[in-house]
C-alpha cells in the first residue's frame, strides 16, 4: 500500500487535517490520502471527565473517523517504526494483521504523546490514566465497585479506605476529573444505605503552588477555594514518590490509605517520535518536533507535524510563542496543514499558522467553572453555562451535539447512573508494587495467586519464628501452602518490591497441572 499522504495519528489534528485534505482533494483523496489511528474513533478528551463522572455515555464523546473524515482511506493500527530512508511505516493491525508496510510520499506526524508511570514506584501497577474512553469508563467502574464493597463492610478503617479517591495532577484533566469524581460519590452516597452518614474523600495532589497554571492565578485560585468548600481535599506542592495497592505515599514521607488512585501526570514523548527523530538527527523540544511556521519540518519538505508531539511557532499578539498542546490549537493546526498540504500538491506555497487565541475552560463540578475568554475572566454558573455552549459546539456531529445535550438535560432532573456494564478483569497476570515492611499475604490466608519476585525481596517468617529472605528471581507458589490451599508462611516486603501475580483461570490450571506432576512451580522454591 502506497499513498501521497499518510497522516500518522487519529487525534485532533490528525483527524481534523484528514478530514479537511478529504473535502479539498475531493472522492479521490482515498487513493492518495490516508488516516493511520490506533483507534477508529476520535475522542473529544475535554468530556472525558464526564464519562468517568456518569454525566455522559461513552458514546457521546467518540466520532468515528470513518464518518468524520471522508473521502480518506482511514486504517487501523499501531505504528511500530518509521523507516525514513525508504518512507514506509511498519503498522501492526491486530492479532491477525501485523507488520504491513505503508509507504508514503509526505508524512504527517500527529501522534501526540504516550502515558508513562514508570517514574513513580507502583504508579503502573495501581494508578488509573485518563487518556481513552476505556480509561474514564474503567475509573467509574472502580468508583461503583468501591461503593458497592464499602457499603458491604463495617470496619471503619477499610470503608474509609474505599470512599478515598486520591487523584494525582492539578491540571485541566485532574481538576475536572476530581469535580466529577466528588459530584458522582456524593450524589450517589444517598442510594447505599450503609453509607449515608459516611462521608466520601476525593483528594487532589497536585506537585506546584496553585491549581490550573495555565489559565492564571486568580481563576485557579478560585477554583481551588470552590472545591475546598465543597469538601475536596488538596494537597498542593506535594510529589506523589509512591504507590501501593492501598496507600499513597508523598515525597514528604506523610500518606494517604487509598485503594483508588488517579493520575493525570506523566505524559512523555512519544517513542515512534524519538525513533524519526534520531534518523533524522532533529533536536526536540522536551520530545515536541520543532517546526517552521508553516508546520513544515526545516530541511526535510515531505515531513510535516502538529499537535502535541510539535514545537509550532505561534504569533501571540505580537510575541513569539510555542503553541500550547491543547485541543482547540491542535485542531486549527490540523486544518491549517492540510490547506498547506493541498498547496503544495497543487504547486503552491505553504501558508504559516495563524491563530487568535479565544482562552480557556474548566467545570470544576456542581454547576462551576472558571473560563479566561479574549481576556476576560469568568467563573461560577456563567462559567459553566459557557463551558457547556462553547464545547457543545465545538463537538463533531449533529446527532452527538444532540445525544448529549439531552443527556445533560436529564443530568439537571435525574440521578446519575449506578450501573457497572463493563466484565471484571480476568487478571491472569497483575503487576504488585509492595513498600518495605508491607504484607504480601500471611499465615493461614487463602491462596488467592502465586508470585513471581522481579526486584527487591520477600521475608518468610515461619510459624516457630524461623525466617528466610527469597531473592529477585524467586517463585512463591504452592510449595508454600498446606493441604487446604492456606499459606504455612508470612510474607512481607524485606525491602521494596516488584511482583508478578498469576491469578484467575491461569492460577487454577496451574495448580491442576503441578499436583499432577507433584513438583513445584521453580526447583527449589
Amino acid at each position: 500500500m502506497h499513498y501521497d499522504v499518510v497522516i500518522a495519528g487519529g487525534g485532533f489534528a490528525g483527524a481534523y487535517c484528514a478530514k479537511t485534505l478529504g473535502k479539498l482533494l475531493g472522492k479521490d483523496a482515498s487513493k492518495r490520502v490516508a488516516l493511520i489511528a490506533e483507534n477508529n474513533v476520535m475522542v473529544f478528551q475535554p468530556m472525558l471527565a464526564e464519562v468517568a463522572g456518569s454525566s455522559l455515555a461513552p458514546l457521546d464523546v467518540v466520532n468515528p473517523l470513518r464518518q468524520l473524515c471522508r473521502h480518506v482511506d482511514v486504517l487501523q493500527g499501531t505504528i511500530q517504526h518509521i523507516d525514513w530512508s525508504r518512507k514506509t511505516l511498519l503498522v501492526d493491525g491486530g492479532r491477525f494483521t501485523r507488520n504491513h508496510e505503508i509507504g508514503f510520499k509526505q508524512l504527517v506526524l500527529t501522534l501526540g504523546s504516550v502515558t508513562d508511570l514508570s517514574r513513580v514506584p507502583g504508579m503502573a501497577e495501581y494508578g488509573r490514566p485518563m487518556k481513552s474512553v476505556s480509561d474514564a469508563l474503567r475509573l467509574r467502574a472502580a468508583v461503583i465497585n468501591r461503593l458497592e464493597e464499602a457499603n458491604l463492610v463495617s470496619e471503619a478503617a477499610l470503608r474509609a479506605r474505599l470512599l478515598t479517591v486520591v487523584v494525582a495532577g492539578g491540571g485541566y484533566t485532574g481538576v475536572e476529573t476530581a469535580g466529577q469524581l466528588l459530584d458522582f460519590m456524593e450524589g450517589s452516597r444517598k442510594y447505599y444505605a450503609n453509607l449515608r452518614d459516611t462521608p466520601v474523600r476525593v483528594v487532589l495532589v497536585h506537585g506546584h503552588d496553585r491549581l490550573l497554571a495555565e489559565i492564571g492565578p486568580e481563576l485557579g485560585e478560585y477554583a481551588r477555594c470552590v472545591l475546598e468548600k465543597r469538601g475536596m481535599e488538596m494537597r498542593l506542592k506535594t510529589r506523589v514518590a509512591e504507590i501501593t495497592a492501598d496507600r499513597v505515599i508523598f515525597a514528604d514521607g506523610d500518606f494517604i490509605e487509598a485503594h483508588t488512585i488517579v493520575t493525570t501526570i506523566g505524559n512523555a514523548p512519544n517513542p515512534v517520535v524519538l525513533g524519526l527523530c534520531e534518523q533524522l538527527g532533529l533536536v526536540t523540544d522536551r520530545g515536541r518536533i520543532r517546526t517552521e511556521a508553516t508546520l513544515r519540518v526545516a530541511g526535510h519538505p515531505d515531513l510535516w507535524t502538529a499537535g502535541d508531539c510539535a514545537s509550532v511557532p505561534w504569533n501571540d499578539r505580537g510575541e513569539i510563542k510555542t503553541s500550547p498542546p491543547t485541543a482547540q490549537f491542535a485542531q486549527r493546526q490540523g486544518v491549517q496543514l492540510a490547506h498547506n498540504i493541498a498547496a503544495v500538491m497543487r504547486g503552491g506555497e505553504p501558508k504559516p499558522f495563524r491563530y487568535q487565541y479565544m482562552g480557556q475552560m474548566a467545570a470544576i463540578g456542581e454547576h462551576d467553572a472558571v473560563a479566561e475568554v479574549f481576556g476576560f475572566r469568568f467563573s461560577g454558573f456563567l462559567a459553566w453555562w459557557m463551558w457547556r455552549t462553547v464545547y457543545l459546539a465545538k463537538l463533531p456531529g449533529v446527532l452527538r451535539r444532540l445525544r448529549v445535550m439531552i443527556d445533560w438535560t436529564f443530568e439537571l432532573v435525574f440521578p446519575r447512573d449506578l450501573s457497572v456494564v463493563l466484565p471484571p478483569p480476568e487478571d491472569v497476570l497483575r503487576a504488585i508494587h509492595l513498600v518495605k515492611d508491607e504484607l504480601l499475604f500471611d499465615r493461614g490466608a487463602q491462596c488467592r495467586a502465586f508470585f513471581y519476585l522481579r526486584s527487591g525481596s520477600v521475608l518468610l517468617t515461619a510459624p516457630d519464628g524461623g525466617t528466610r529472605v527469597l531473592p529477585k528471581g524467586s517463585v512463591l507458589d504452592q510449595a508454600l501452602l498446606d493441604a487446604e490451599g492456606r499459606w504455612r508462611w508470612t510474607a512481607v516486603a524485606a525491602e521494596s518490591a516488584d511482583l508478578t501475580a498469576i491469578r484467575g483461570r491461569a492460577l487454577k490450571l496451574l495448580q491442576t497441572e503441578l499436583q499432577l506432576t507433584h513438583r513445584p512451580l521453580v526447583e527449589g522454591s
